[in-house]
């Protein structure tokens, strides 16, 4: 081939590459100003300020609205469990202790006697010790009370001469056998009462009370049954003249201690 073809094809080709550097080229500057198009689009949605005072108040009104609807409901809460509450301390003591039942000797007695609480509500006995109680644990198992308290002690101090002991294997088998008839009665354990030093001494049996309420306690512990300490509930005004027995104005104190207690 001559010199002159070859100086047309390279001109040809030449040209070519020009025209492809120049497309690439346009392409190039298209690309670029579509680029600073979308940038300056989304700069000015950025810009633009949006207004939102609207939006707010009405979520603001929601929010204020549900508070005050919550208040009122917490509120509404409040009386009914207040006149819920009054109801129940207006109840009578022979009301609360409907599904109670106190046991004892000639001291718990007094509770039927003086008519505090009702006869379905007291299973006691005069002079009764903890190794006589068949009777009126068959009476307490004809009741099957939710709740059962026991005070037992000031005749059995006597009967067991200072052995302690023996007063507690005799209360442990008392609460053995209550929990076997009726498992679902809760037991309370009264405190023996103090005597007066009358009484101290013309029985010396008594000189030991403090150590039988002491080991009452212990057991209680153990046992994990509610224990009563009525020690500080009592006061001289309110014994008999025998030092031992209580005035009928001390029961309502003694029934409202054991309602507390219990949640009566």
């Amino acid at each position: 081939m001559d010199k002159d073809f070859w100086k047309g094809t390279k001109g040809m080709l030449n040209r070519k590459n020009k025209r492809i550097l120049v497309i690439a080229g346009l392409c190039s500057v298209a690309v670029l100003l579509a680029a600073f198009a979308a940038v300056e689009i989304i700069g000015s949605l950025t810009r633009k300020k949006i207004d939102t005072t609207e939006g707010l108040e009405i979520i603001k009104r929601a929010e204020s609205a549900e508070l005050v609807d919550i208040e009122t409901r917490i509120q509404k809460m409040e009386d009914k469990e207040k006149e819920e509450q009054e109801a129940l301390d207006a109840r009578s003591t022979k009301e609360k202790f409907a599904s109670a039942v106190v046991m004892g000797d000639s001291i718990t007695d007094g509770f039927e006697e003086y008519d505090i609480l009702n006869a379905s509500s007291v299973v006691a006995e005069i002079g009764v010790e903890l190794d006589e109680l068949d009777e009126q644990l068959g009476k307490l198992r004809e009741i099957n009370p939710q709740v059962a308290f026991l005070s037992y002690g000031m005749n059995d101090i006597v009967a067991t001469q200072g052995d302690v002991e023996v007063y507690i294997e005799q209360y442990k088998a008392v609460i053995k056998q209550i929990q076997s008839d009726l498992p679902n009665t809760k037991i309370f354990i009264n405190s023996i009462f103090p005597v007066q030093q009358q009484e101290i001494d013309r029985e010396p049996a008594y000189e030991k009370l403090e150590e039988y309420n002491e080991a009452l306690r212990e057991m209680c512990d153990k046992q994990q049954i509610a224990y009563l300490d009525n020690t500080d509930l009592v006061s001289e005004i309110y014994y008999e003249e025998d030092g031992i027995h209580l005035k009928p104005e001390f029961y309502p104190l003694w029934a409202e201690r054991m309602a507390e207690v219990a949640s009566l």
